[in-house]
């Protein structure tokens, strides 16, 4: 919500398992800032994530006018998966490529 009130502070967001909205409560989307944000955005997010489902997080990013990725990660919950070899090298490298871009 910062980033989106001040553009220019950073030059990308990396938000990891981004709360959607509460578990159950599709209705209550955390998004009223999205198109504000004029900052490049990496979403890294689970396939069972019980805070947003892939298909509303798809949705919702469409709201953001700067670039935008989406990262899935198949059968991680919230937590993204504890046993995920290599995800943080996969998620720094896209990170830093959607810097460049």
């Amino acid at each position: 919500m910062l980033v989106a009130e001040s553009p220019g502070l950073v030059d990308g967001l990396l938000l990891m398992s981004y709360p959607l909205h509460p578990p159950g409560k599709p209705e209550q989307l955390r998004t009223a800032h999205f198109p504000k944000l004029n900052t490049p955005v990496m979403f890294v997010h689970g396939s069972r994530d019980p805070f947003g489902s892939l298909d509303e997080m798809r949705k919702a990013v469409k709201l953001i006018p700067a670039r935008v990725e989406l990262m899935e990660v198949e059968g991680a919950g919230h937590d993204l998966g504890r046993d995920q070899a290599g995800l943080a090298a996969k998620v720094a490298g896209a990170f830093l490529e959607l810097q460049r871009a």
